[in-house]
C-alpha cells in the first residue's frame, strides 16, 4: 500500500492520519475535506464557542507534533464518488485521486426542519459557521425555542440561559434522554432545565414553524403556539454517505462495518460518525456519534486497513460521552437497554449529584455520573474490564 486517502478532515480523519504514521505507514497520505478549515473541535460549538468565551483558534485540533504527518490536505472540495474497484475518489471540482487504501471519515450533518431551510432565525449546530450564525441570534431577553431535548439541544439551552435568554425546549418523547439513560434517570438529568429557568415540554410534537422570511414562533401539535426570536433544531444527525451510492459499499444507517471498521471492500475502512461498526452487545451494526469514538477507533480501523481488511480482534472501547449543562458535568459510558437494572452507587438523584450503574444479568454494562468525575473514572475502568454482556 503506497497511497492512503482519508475522506473527511475532522477529528476522525485526523486521528486516522496519526494512526497511519504511528503504525508505520510511510507512503503518501491525502486528507480530503468538504470544509475549507483545518480540523477543529466540535463539542465547544454548543458551549464555550457559542457563548463567545472561546475563539476559533482555540478549537484547532492539530498540534506541533502533527507537522510530521507529511500529509497532503485537499480542503473545501467534497468527495462525490468512490470507485472502490481501484480506490479512485472523484471530487466536486472534477479532480480524481487514486489511492491504494481509503479511510471513510465523512461524519454526519445535522438534520434540518423540513421546508424551513431558508427561513432566517432557524438554526442547526454542527459546524463553526452554524455556531457563528446562531451566536448572532442569542440576545439577552430574546426568546429561543429548542426542538429536541438531546445533549446538543440541552447544551444550547444552557448556554442561551446563561446569556439571559428566555428558553423553551420541546421534546416529542415522553421523557428526555430515555434511549441513552433510561426513562427515570433521563428525567432526573432533564430536571436541571426547570431548576435553571428553562421551560421543558415533553410528549408533544412540533406541527410547524411560523413566519415567512424569518421565524416568529413554533406551533405545537396540541394547538399551542410558542413565540420565538430564534429556533434551534436538535433532532439528530444524518450520516454523510450519499456519495457512496453505487460504490459497492454496504450502506444502512451509515457505512456498515465489521467490528474493526472493515467494509466489504478490503482496502476501504470507515470511522467516525458515518461508520456503523458491528457491536457484539446488540448483535448489530450501530453508529457511535461521540468524540471519543472518533479519537480512538481510527487506530483499530487503520490496523485493519494495513492488514488488508483483516481485523486483529482488538475490541473498541464502550461508547463514552460527556455533556456540560448549567454548570454540571454529565458523563456516560456503555450501552443500555430498557430492562437494565439501575443502582445509585454514590450520591442521590434528589441532589442531582450521583453515580449510577446499569447491570444486565448481573454484568456491568453502563455507568452514568452527574458531577462525580472521580467516581465515574473508577467505575468506567471496571466497565472496560467487565465481561461482554450476552
Amino acid at each position: 500500500m503506497k497511497h492512503v486517502a482519508i475522506v473527511g478532515a475532522s477529528l476522525a480523519g485526523l486521528s486516522a492520519a496519526r494512526a497511519l504514521r504511528a503504525q508505520g505507514f510511510d507512503g503518501r497520505m491525502t486528507v480530503i475535506g468538504d470544509e475549507a478549515r483545518r480540523p477543529y473541535d466540535r463539542p465547544p460549538l454548543s458551549k464555550e464557542f457559542l457563548a463567545g468565551t472561546m475563539t476559533e483558534d482555540d478549537l484547532a485540533l492539530e498540534t506541533d507534533d502533527d507537522g510530521g504527518l507529511d500529509a497532503q490536505w485537499v480542503l473545501g472540495n467534497a468527495a462525490v464518488r468512490l470507485d472502490s474497484s481501484c480506490g479512485a475518489i472523484e471530487l466536486a471540482d472534477g479532480t480524481r485521486i487514486d489511492a491504494d487504501g481509503v479511510v471513510l471519515a465523512t461524519g454526519s450533518r445535522a438534520r434540518r426542519w423540513p421546508t424551513c431551510t431558508a427561513m432566517a432565525g432557524v438554526h442547526v449546530i454542527r459546524t463553526i459557521d452554524d455556531a457563528l450564525g446562531l451566536r448572532g441570534d442569542l440576545r439577552p431577553g430574546g426568546r429561543l425555542v429548542v426542538i429536541g431535548a438531546g445533549f446538543i439541544g440541552a447544551e444550547v439551552a444552557s448556554t442561551a440561559r446563561k446569556l439571559g435568554m428566555d428558553v423553551t425546549i420541546v421534546e416529542a418523547a415522553p421523557t428526555p434522554l430515555a434511549v441513552q439513560l433510561g426513562a427515570h434517570l433521563g428525567s432526573v438529568v432533564a430536571a436541571a432545565h426547570m431548576s435553571n429557568g428553562t421551560t421543558l415540554y415533553c410528549g408533544v410534537g412540533v406541527a410547524g414553524l411560523a413566519g415567512t422570511d424569518r421565524v416568529t414562533g413554533v406551533d405545537l401539535t396540541d394547538g399551542r403556539h410558542l413565540p420565538a426570536d430564534a429556533v434551534v433544531v436538535g433532532i439528530g444527525g444524518i450520516p454523510n454517505t450519499e456519495w457512496l451510492d453505487g460504490s459497492g459499499i454496504e450502506l444502512g444507517n451509515g457505512v456498515v462495518c465489521g467490528a474493526g471498521g472493515q467494509t466489504a471492500i478490503p482496502n476501504v475502512v470507515a470511522v467516525g460518525d458515518c461508520a456503523a461498526w458491528y457491536d457484539e452487545s446488540c448483535s448489530a451494526a450501530r453508529r457511535v456519534e461521540h468524540w471519543t469514538g472518533a479519537l480512538e477507533r481510527p487506530a483499530i480501523a487503520v490496523s485493519t486497513l494495513l492488514a488488508g481488511g483483516y481485523h486483529s480482534g482488538v475490541a473498541a472501547k464502550a461508547p463514552y460521552f460527556w455533556s456540560d449543562q448549567y454548570g454540571s458535568r454529565i458523563q456516560f459510558a456503555g450501552v443500555t437497554r430498557p430492562d437494565d437494572e439501575i443502582t445509585i452507587e454514590v450520591g442521590s438523584c434528589e441532589e442531582r449529584s450521583f453515580l449510577a450503574t446499569y447491570r444486565r444479568d448481573g454484568r456491568l454494562v453502563a455507568v452514568l455520573g452527574v458531577d462525580q468525575p472521580r467516581q465515574f473514572t473508577r467505575w468506567r475502568r471496571q466497565l472496560m474490564t467487565a465481561p461482554a454482556p450476552v
